[in-house]
This record gives structure tokens, C-alpha cells and sequence, in this order.
């Protein structure tokens, strides 16, 4: 009897696990609920149901009805609802944390307490926590130029303000935390940490991990990482399974704090985490360091790792709800990946939405849609990232020319970064990091 499967979203990174799910041996069947119908989805769905994604008994109550005996939760903000333990009281086993462990993304407050009580501080920058305005100046001034102010709370990617890149001084810094507490938010300051940026994803079954390759997302909306930050403008990763830019070292750290992440959770919550752990990590002079934490795959990171899996990954899903998990469990192949987004003119603060566009003359090996609408048979932009485009190749170079060539095929009011993935970009990743440890 096929296995029922249902995917809980309807942007590139579900269309991306769809996608790897109906590649399975095991071919089963597989149902949506999202805030909206992907046409790729559809193509590759039993049944789609449009619905809000946070309404947790809901999407229990479809998903029991049709018999589903695996549920995969795609978004943060499903997760940070609970819908997960909606799913789970029903009898549906969940790739997804429950809301308690969800936590770990929805409040960055919750995550550097649980760094620094269960032996994993070394991992933390200087950092402090408020929900007022009294002692914020003070610890500006303590930090200088080094600071960064993330909201405590889900904000799409788009909650984190840096010193020197989005905030130029302490006033401007002190207008925002205003800004943040007059919208009821509280927010984490932190020290600016110095290297480069990586991502590093786990599949996690409570006590037993599978690692994936890391990857390196590009958040800024144009070439040369300048203008305002967005969910992602595109990601790579290498042959090795590393990047360019680590160390040997790097990696393993990383590996062991979300290990060591994963331990500390049950500790910290008696309950142990099912689903992908996801680390943002930066590489620094004195060692890897813990930037944020996700309680899902990335977005556009999934698309790029998805791509490459050649294993069963129904099978990996099921070792996750186990906790049957090992190096095994989940097989990428040895190639580099090149992800990048297409995105409606104006993005991200003043997107085209209703948009046509086409990827008729598109050929790559990953084609994900992602806020897209289908009317009369025509492709609609709806005003967020487009479409993910993702090739491969036996380097990066070449897995970059690859994808450089197939989105430059899109036809609409569209555009991406050039730049991501490219030999200058890499270059000046490695020679940051060269100098850093010099």
C-alpha cells in the first residue's frame, strides 16, 4: 500500500521537498496544504488544499481524514503555531518540531540561553536581551561598532539589522530598538562577529543526526552583497562537501554544536527534536560560532541539497521519526551546487505582483516555484521570490555557468544575482577568511 505523505507549505522549499519525495522508490503519494496552489506542486500532488497554515487542527483533522501516515512541515511559521503537535495528537508522525522546541528559531532569547546553560557558551558572542529601552544605550556603547539587533521573533528573514551595513549609528540603533518595542517586540543585541557566513543542516531524530554538506546563502538583494536583506537570494555548495573557505576544523565544529544543540534541547524541554535542525554559523578567526538557529530547512538552501540527494529520502524521514538516524541515512552526490533566485523587479521592499512570466525555455536540473500563481494556463509572479533555479556540476564553476545560463531563460519582469556562486565571489570569501586567520 503507498505511503501518504503530506507536505505542509507552498513555496520553493516545499516544491523542492515534493520533488525529492516523488523521486522515492517507495512512490508515494503526496498531499498539500499550503496558503496557495504551486503549479509545480500540484503536478507532483494527489490533493492540494488551500488553507491558513497555522491552523493547526485543521490541517490535522484533513490530514487524518485521508489517511496520512507522515506529515513534513515545510515554513517556520506553521511550526512556531504548534501545528505540528496538532498533527502528532492525532496519531501523524511529524518531520517538524513541536511548538516547545520550535523555540529554538521563534525566540533568539530562548536560543542563546540554551547555549550558555547547557555548555555550549564558547559557541556565543557577547549578547544581551531586552524587552525596554532601559540599558540598551549603555550596551551599544559597550559594543562600539560591533553590534547587531535581531528581533525576538520570527520576521521572514528580515528581523536582523547590522552595524555598518543597515544601521550607520548608535541613533539609528536606538531608533530601531524604539521601533521594535513599539510594534510589542522584545530583541536580542548582540557583539558583530567577523568571518564568513555558512549554513550547516541537519537531519535530526531526537538523540541521532545526519549531517548534510554545508551550504552559503547570500541574503543581500544585490551583487557585491549590498542593498536591503531578503529571505535569500540564492546559495552553493562544493563537491567536497565543505566550502571553499573552511577549515577541516570548521566543519566538524559545526557538526558538534548541533550535536551538541540537539542534546541540549532534550534537557532543556524533556522532549527530543524531530526534524531538520539548521545552524547559521559564521567562521571566524577563534573558531565557528553560532549566528541563529532554524527549526527547518533553509530556503534556498533545501533546494540546492535536495537536489543532490540520491538516496530514498522517504527512508530518511522515517529514520528522523525513529531516531534511527546515521551517516548513512541520507547520500548526496559528490557535485557542487549552484541555487539562484529570480525575483520580481522591486523586491524586496517595493515588489511587481500579478506578474506573467515564463520558464518554458528553462532546462535545469532544479526548477522550484516559489510565490506563483497559475491563471488561464499562464505563470503569475504574486510579488516574493519567483522561482529557484538550481544546477550542477563537477564544480562550482561549472555548476555556475550552468544556472547563470538556464535563468537568464526566464522571460518576465524578473531579476537575480549574477554574482552568487561565481569564481570573483568565492575569491573574496577565501581571502577574507585568509586574512582573518592571519
Amino acid at each position: 500500500m503507498s505511503r501518504k505523505i503530506l507536505i505542509v507549505g507552498s513555496g520553493a522549499r516545499e516544491h523542492a521537498i515534493a520533488a525529492a519525495l516523488s523521486r522515492s522508490p517507495q512512490y508515494p503519494m503526496l498531499y498539500v496544504w499550503g496558503s496557495g496552489v504551486n503549479p509545480g506542486m500540484r503536478d507532483l500532488s494527489t490533493a492540494t488544499r488551500v488553507g491558513s497554515l497555522l491552523d493547526g487542527p485543521s490541517i490535522a483533522q484533513w490530514a487524518r481524514g485521508l489517511g496520512v501516515d507522515l506529515a513534513v512541515i515545510g515554513p517556520e511559521a506553521p511550526l512556531e503555531a504548534g501545528v505540528s503537535d496538532a498533527l502528532w495528537a492525532v496519531g501523524i508522525p511529524v518531520v517538524g518540531p513541536k511548538k516547545t522546541l520550535a523555540r529554538l528559531e521563534s525566540s533568539k532569547a530562548f536560543t542563546r540561553d540554551l547555549l550558555m546553560n547547557h555548555g555550549i557558551a564558547h559557541a556565543c558572542p557577547k549578547f544581551r536581551r531586552f524587552d525596554s529601552m532601559e540599558g540598551v544605550a549603555a550596551f551599544l556603547a559597550e559594543l562600539g561598532d560591533l553590534y547587531v539587533i535581531k528581533a525576538d521573533g520570527l520576521m521572514g528573514g528580515k528581523g536582523v539589522k547590522v552595524a555598518g551595513d543597515h544601521l550607520q549609528s548608535h541613533q539609528e540603533a536606538l531608533d530601531w530598538c524604539e521601533e521594535l518595542i513599539g510594534a510589542g517586540g522584545a530583541f536580542v543585541i548582540e557583539e558583530k562577529l567577523i568571518g564568513e557566513e555558512f549554513s550547516l543542516i541537519s537531519f535530526c531524530g531526537g538523540r541521532t543526526l545526519c549531517h548534510t554538506p554545508p551550504v552559503q546563502d547570500h541574503k543581500r538583494a544585490f551583487e557585491g552583497d549590498t542593498g536591503p536583506n531578503t529571505g535569500g537570494m540564492g546559495s552553493y555548495s562544493d563537491a567536497d562537501h565543505s566550502l571553499p573557505f573552511l577549515s577541516r576544523s570548521d566543519l566538524e565544529e559545526a557538526r558538534t554544536i548541533n550535536e551538541q544543540v540537539a542534546d541540549a534541547l532534550h534537557r532543556e524541554t524533556g522532549e527530543y527534536y524531530k526534524g531538520m535542525l539548521y545552524g547559521g554559523f559564521m567562521a571566524t578567526a577563534s573558531g565557528v560560532k553560532v549566528i541563529e538557529y532554524n527549526a527547518r530547512f533553509g530556503d534556498p538552501e533545501c533546494e540546492n541539497l535536495l537536489t543532490l540527494v540520491e538516496s530514498d529520502l522517504v527512508a530518511a524521514f522515517d529514520a528522523v521519526i525513529d531516531d534511527a538516524l546515521d551517516a548513512r541515512s541520507v547520500v548526496f552526490r559528490r557535485q557542487a551546487s549552484v541555487c539562484k533566485y529570480a525575483v520580481p523587479e522591486g523586491y524586496p521592499d517595493r515588489p511587481m505582483k500579478g506578474f506573467p512570466f515564463s520558464i518554458d525555455r528553462v532546462r535545469s536540473e532544479g526548477l522550484y516555484l516559489g510565490a506563483v500563481d497559475i491563471k488561464d494556463g499562464v505563470l503569475v509572479g504574486t510579488g516574493s521570490r519567483t522561482v529557484a533555479v538550481v544546477s550542477t556540476g563537477d564544480t562550482l564553476a561549472e555548476a555556475e555557468a550552468k544556472a547563470e545560463h538556464e535563468i537568464c531563460k526566464i522571460e518576465g519582469p524578473l531579476f537575480h544575482r549574477k554574482d552568487v556562486g561565481t569564481d570573483a565571489l568565492i575569491a573574496r570569501r577565501v581571502a577574507h577568511m585568509r586574512e582573518l586567520r592571519a
